[in-house]
């Protein structure tokens, strides 16, 4: 699959395709970034689209305010992974220690503090209208950031997935099983979930630097709960605890609200296409559970049971 997303910009040259690959590529590094507390810790989150936001509008305030380079570009990425591993570490050392939807209830509130914040403080932010702003020349050419995307997902799933492999990844998932008895064994839970916390706040806002340079405009929609129920969809359609799935789930969401929005243009029933993805989460909740990650490994431990009964009728016979 890497290799196919490497060669498709030399045998396609559609443009809206290379830019739909590039959003699914953001995304699918926020949706991962989700994963990490609700699919292997067992933290719910409302309000992860203030890391998200954060991280945007640290690399859009600089980029408005100083030179578009590279350089300022990095100092904007890094401002925007402090300030969210801050955040998220001062959240997650109030509210974790109590039961998750503290934490849950707590992230939504602070996130819309940050909404009004960007909406009040218009000298910076311009408020709702938002601003552009200006990008280094290796953003502008849409080849060039497609592979800029493409090589971020990669190396964000490559060191998540050491995470999660990990020996603290594995005491996070023990978490999420059940935390009693991760305590009884000597785990202090509450520094591993803000490990978990930490780094899920700052792969979200390096989602968020991306997202904004891709549009190159910013305004407070980013720090809206919308945004963060799109993680959850993803994560919940790809399948919970597995980054390949979060990966799937942003590509299957993208997907759908591009064409569902361009049938909108033609057919005026598609305006409404909210209310399809909602019904499509309803769908997966009810049918699969597990996400299409969980599905796809039900089915291969099937086809693997029938084959091995069909190997032990032969011996037999």
């Amino acid at each position: 699959m890497l290799l196919f997303m490497l060669l498709f910009p030399l045998v396609n040259d559609s443009r809206s395709m290379l830019i739909l690959l590039t959003q699914i590529f953001i995304f699918a590094i926020f949706a991962m970034s989700f994963d990490i507390l609700l699919g292997y810790t067992g933290i719910v989150s409302f309000g992860h689209c203030m890391f998200f936001g954060i991280g945007a509008y640290s690399t859009a305030i600089i980029f408005n305010h100083l030179e578009a380079t590279l350089l300022h570009f990095m100092i904007g990425l890094a401002i925007g992974i402090i300030l969210s591993a801050l955040v998220s570490y001062i959240i997650g050392l109030l509210s974790l220690r109590l039961k998750s939807h503290f934490y849950a209830m707590l992230t939504l509130a602070v996130s819309q503090l940050f909404l009004v914040l960007a909406e009040k403080w218009r000298g910076l932010t311009h408020g709702g209208d938002g601003f552009t702003f200006s990008v280094p020349d290796v953003f502008k050419d849409r080849t060039s950031f497609y592979y800029i995307t493409l090589i971020s997902v990669a190396v964000v799933f490559i060191l998540l997935k050491l995470f999660t492999e990990s020996s603290t990844g594995k005491v996070l998932k023990a978490i999420s099983q059940n935390e009693y008895r991760a305590e009884a064994l000597g785990y202090k839970s509450l520094h591993y979930k803000l490990i978990a916390s930490v780094t899920a706040g700052v792969a979200a806002s390096f989602s968020g630097a991306l997202y904004a340079v891709s549009l190159r405009f910013i305004n407070t929609n980013v720090f809206s709960i919308e945004v963060t129920l799109d993680a959850l969809l993803m994560t919940m359609i790809g399948g919970l605890g597995t980054l390949a799935g979060a990966i799937a789930g942003a590509g299957i969401i993208e997907f759908l609200r591009h064409y569902l929005s361009e049938l909108a243009m033609t057919y005026p029933i598609f305006e409404r296409w909210t209310i399809i993805l909602g019904f499509l989460y309803i769908v997966v909740l009810l049918g699969f559970p597990s996400g299409l990650a969980g599905f796809i490994k039900q089915l291969t431990l099937r086809s693997g049971r029938k084959e091995k009964q069909e190997k032990k009728l032969e011996n037999v016979a």
